[in-house]
């Protein structure tokens, strides 16, 4: 079907509040900002995300769609090399990567529309469905409102929640022996603690947490310390496995992350890191170091993406961008029996924007 020219890119930005004040062990937020790109070619339109600042949004609109527009529909590939060009001056780390990430996610939903089959059908399915676990426990959180948000998570059947750590150390211990108290002995938990241990702390605490039956420590330091994950992967109790990769923008960072053994699980986000083209790279890289792949956030396209990598563990369901996703798009998926399937019957990502709630969160670019 040659011939299919990118007609116009659209690009729109919308903050939404937070439920209740959130933070974890290096950061505090009350609002996340949404960026959408939506790719017109055939009388179909693809639809892209990520959660960036806005200026993200005016990346995309002044550097990105000047390269794009024209180009065939069809050739990804083709569009996502004048992506990273477009930007070669700007940095390719941060928020021009994450512009690109929004416009190739867009492109490769196009292209599924156009062809009339669900993303994870077209990059190749190695699955049907794809796990998931439940995530947020906050660090600005009450012992209460930890408790039931991770015990919901449970009774709804995800065979695995994460929690935020790193905020008040000392605390922490305590912290995750109440969550173990709310999910039970069956559920898997995780702890995050965003970069915020010395390896000194990290180590010290991760003998506590493997009391509690934590398996899963994920960037018990900074994510490019990797000597510091090393150290803490080497040391860390019998099976506990260190996890980061969600702020790797390029293959580049991954192929680091991996060269020295510094993590367990490379963990990747088609928001951040070069849109489903740039994660299927990250696949890729897990194929080459026999290491499993667990997708960062945004679960309505993740969903798609793990059941297309066959490295793919499960996919995080974030508190926040589940809450989004379910707020701005129609057609969502969720966890049922710890699962999201993406239906076979529907083109693309699946998903629509319901416009009268973007509109309202809407924000000038």
């Amino acid at each position: 079907m040659p011939g299919m020219p990118i007609e116009r890119l659209e690009v729109r930005a919308a903050i939404i509040p937070t439920d209740r004040p959130e933070s974890d062990g290096t950061l505090a937020w009350d609002r996340t900002t949404i960026v959408l790109v939506q790719a017109h070619a055939g009388g179909e339109v693809g639809l892209g995300w990520t959660y960036a600042d806005e200026a993200t949004a005016r990346l995309v609109a002044t550097t990105l769609v000047p390269h794009l527009v024209g180009h065939e529909a069809f050739d990804v590939e083709g569009a996502y090399a004048r992506s990273w060009a477009s930007i070669r001056n700007l940095g390719r780390s941060g928020i021009g990567a994450m512009a690109v990430s929004a416009v190739d996610a867009a492109l490769w939903e196009l292209k599924a529309r156009l062809l009339r089959l669900p993303l994870f059908r077209l990059l190749g399915a190695a699955r049907e469905v794809a796990e998931a676990y439940g995530s947020g426990g906050f660090t600005s959180y009450s012992h209460a409102e930890l408790e039931a948000q991770l015990r919901g998570f449970a009774e709804a059947g995800l065979a695995s929640v994460k929690m935020k750590v790193g905020r008040e150390p000392h605390l922490d211990a305590e912290r995750v022996k109440l969550a173990r108290g709310a999910i039970g002995p069956r559920t898997q938990l995780f702890v995050d603690a965003n970069g915020a241990y010395s390896c000194r702390q990290a180590l010290a605490l991760s003998s506590r947490f493997a009391e509690q039956g934590v398996v899963w420590f994920e960037e018990p330091v900074w994510a490019g310390d990797h000597t510091g994950l090393r150290r803490v992967r080497d040391r860390a109790p019998l099976g506990m496995e260190i996890a980061a990769g969600e702020y790797a923008y390029l293959p580049s960072d991954f192929r680091g992350l991996l060269e020295h053994g510094a993590v367990d699980v490379i963990q990747a986000d088609a928001t951040r890191c070069g849109g489903p083209t740039g994660f299927m790279r990250a696949a890729a890289l897990c194929d080459a170091f026999d290491a499993p792949l667990s997708a960062h956030c945004a679960p309505q396209l993740h969903a798609h993406l793990c059941c297309a990598a066959s490295r793919a563990r499960h996919l995080e369901y974030f508190h926040d961008h589940a809450r989004i996703e379910r707020l701005l798009f129609d057609g969502v998926l969720s966890p049922v029996h710890g699962v999201l399937r993406p239906d076979p019957a529907r083109p693309g990502l699946g998903v629509s924007v319901s416009w009268a709630a973007f509109e309202r969160h809407e924000v000038r670019i």
